[in-house]
């Protein structure tokens, strides 16, 4: 008897064995009504390639099951007729023939309902902030046992500091006061590494929220109490690498899922391999293939399951939450010709998505190279929209801190301006003067608050999608040496802050100053369609007086826009702005009030950039 219960366990435990584990199947739910048919699901489990796969579910084919190098892993191609109904089927897993599993899939009708999928335009005001760095809502979530990273510390710049989603959720009116229409966060989803860890650009889950920011459900929450308070939403997410610590790195399908080389080689940072007509082979290699740092693997944009694995989880984020636009990191380094067929999906998928990559470039031309359209003879289209403006905000700096000459001061931002016949559009650009990668802006103009105020008056009047790096609207400052100095929490943010700079009475008279003047501005240009849709005419400076107009074709509140970036007081003559201002008979400065009852002649301070209404 004790021989035959012996002999029953081996059977009976070999049994067990012999089942699968499903530690991934990827998207883990799909929709039914997608504009693209195909669906490949990523299944991860030891020995998972044994096994052989069927199903059998009304207007759902099972095309292709791949296996490859790793046996852990078997890749399963579906394609989901349009006239396909939601609903649970079970995928079944055979050995010999013989059902040893089955997995249940679902297939969900897609959110039809609004708002959702609006769309980021010029006629938004972006604001991106760090999570972890914002307000901490949550402290049940601050150390998750078992990550790689189970310290907080807010007295380092470099450890976890306890922000979170319900941080975010918890100051939607304190961002709506501020005027701002759109939040953008640095990456959300997890990044399990041991250093570091709250950027947020080396994700470890493609699939998963960072569990020290919350869950999915409350990710999706969040989208929904953004759209609720009019607010959209951006999600900022990353094609071009990976952090070491993700589960598919530890286990990889094959070994070109990332790009190899004999020895670790970096990428050399620069972009113009990329364009130039005289590069090498082995310089393009090297930015594009090369790894961004050791601890961030580059992906294989070539290989068609790290393509499918990516743009298949965009979309599904997309459709999961509701996202009204996507910034796109590092932009330059990814295989050009995947960029472009990724643009392509995902504009069939969601045509009122807005898509921005990033582009720290070092021209005007170099920025439009990767627009969409072919506008620079580049060979194909990107279908990229926009960009990061890394030249307006180069030429921002230099009108406001340089000294005026031929090709310095004002005269280098009339000059970038003057090259936007680059672009298909270039109000499809984001414009902004910092952000987590760079110094504060409050710190490169040296603490001015003249300087702080012509700045901002320029973000939210030029041409271009506005983005206020977090802190701005307070002066928060410091110089990116190291990147964390520029990443310090929001003072409010954390139960036990000395001061809540959220709320006026905790902000001193100069941050009051900065908030206000925003928030004024902000909110006149989200009343004012000229300045979000309207058309730009700008005139070549004169006498260190640089002047453009934001204008509709019917004259509705056209707005006058005048930069003195020198020291002293000017009279400006108007007579030359005839085009602009020959029905106009008096104006409105927008930030004072104050009413000008004649313009033929206006005083333009010291250091100022006058915003006016003209009637």
């Amino acid at each position: 008897m004790k021989k035959l219960l012996i002999i029953l366990f081996v059977l009976l435990a070999g049994n067990v064995w012999a089942q699968p584990k499903f530690d991934h199947v990827e998207p883990m739910f799909w929709w039914v009504g997608m504009k693209n048919p195909k669906l490949q699901l990523l299944v991860h489990g030891k020995n998972i390639a044994a096994y052989t796969v069927q199903l059998n579910y009304p207007g759902v084919k099972l095309i292709e099951v791949h296996q490859v190098e790793n046996p852990n892993y078997l890749f399963v191609d579906l394609e989901i007729a349009a006239e396909t109904k939601a609903g649970k089927f079970p995928i079944t897993f055979l050995d010999r023939g013989k059902k040893v599993s089955e997995y249940s899939y679902e297939l969900k009708n897609k959110d039809n309902s609004s708002p959702r999928i609006q769309g980021v335009t010029n006629q938004d005001f972006i604001y991106l902030l760090m999570p972890d760095r914002f307000s901490n809502g949550d402290k049940s979530n601050d150390i998750v046992k078992g990550l790689a990273e189970a310290k907080l510390n807010r007295d380092s710049m470099y450890y976890r500091h306890g922000g979170d989603l319900q941080g975010v959720i918890n100051h939607l009116d304190y961002l709506k006061a501020t005027g701002v229409t759109a939040i953008w966060m640095t990456p959300e989803i997890e990044n399990d590494m041991p250093l570091a860890s709250y950027h947020g650009y080396a994700v470890t889950d493609h699939y998963q929220i960072d569990p020290r920011y919350g869950t999915n459900a409350l990710y999706k929450t969040y989208v929904e109490k953004v759209h609720a308070k009019g607010l959209k939403v951006i999600k900022d997410i990353v094609h071009n690498h990976m952090g070491t610590g993700h589960w598919i790195f530890k286990d990889m399908p094959m070994k070109d899922w990332v790009n190899q080389w004999p020895v670790y080689t970096q990428t050399s940072y620069r972009d113009e391999p990329v364009m130039d007509p005289h590069s090498s082979e082995a310089d393009k290699k090297k930015q594009l293939d090369g790894w961004f740092v050791p601890s961030m693997p580059d992906l294989n944009e070539r290989n068609p399951y790290v393509q499918n694995y990516l743009t298949q989880n965009h979309i599904w984020w997309i459709e999961y939450a509701g996202i009204d636009g996507l910034r796109l990191d590092t932009y330059a380094y990814n295989d050009p010709a995947y960029m472009a067929d990724w643009a392509l999906k995902l504009k069939a998928e969601f045509p009122s998505l807005s898509i921005f990559g990033e582009t720290l470039v070092n021209s005007v031309p170099a920025q439009a190279y990767f627009t969409q359209g072919n506008t620079v003879n580049r060979g194909f289209d990107t279908h990229l929209p926009g960009v990061t403006d890394n030249m307006m905000k180069s030429a921002v700096y230099e009108a406001l801190n340089g000294k005026n000459g031929w090709t310095d001061g004002i005269f280098r931002l009339y000059n970038v301006v003057s090259q936007d016949f680059l672009y298909q559009d270039p109000t499809r650009n984001v414009i902004y003067w910092d952000n987590h990668d760079m110094s504060r802006f409050y710190s490169m103009i040296k603490e001015d608050m003249d300087k702080y105020k012509s700045g901002m008056a320029l973000l939210l009047t030029m041409r271009g999608i506005p983005q206020m790096y977090y802190g701005t609207e307070i002066l928060m400052k410091n110089y990116s040496d190291p990147d964390g100095l520029v990443r310090s929490d929001f003072p409010g943010g954390w139960a036990g802050d000395a001061k809540d700079k959220f709320s006026a009475s905790g902000r001193n008279q100069q941050e009051n100053e900065a908030w206000n003047f925003v928030s004024k501005l902000a909110l006149y240009r989200k009343g004012n369609p000229a300045l979000q849709t309207g058309k730009m005419m700008q005139f070549v400076p004169e006498n260190g007086l640089y002047v453009y107009f934001r204008y509709l074709t019917e004259g509705n509140k056209d707005v006058m826009v005048i930069l003195n970036s020198e020291d002293k007081a000017k009279v400006l003559d108007t007579s030359r702005f005839a085009e602009r201002m020959k029905n106009t008979n008096s104006a409105v400065n927008v930030i004072s009030g104050e009413k000008l009852n004649t313009v033929k002649t206006i005083n333009v301070p010291a250091k100022t950039t006058l915003v006016l209404e003209l009637n």
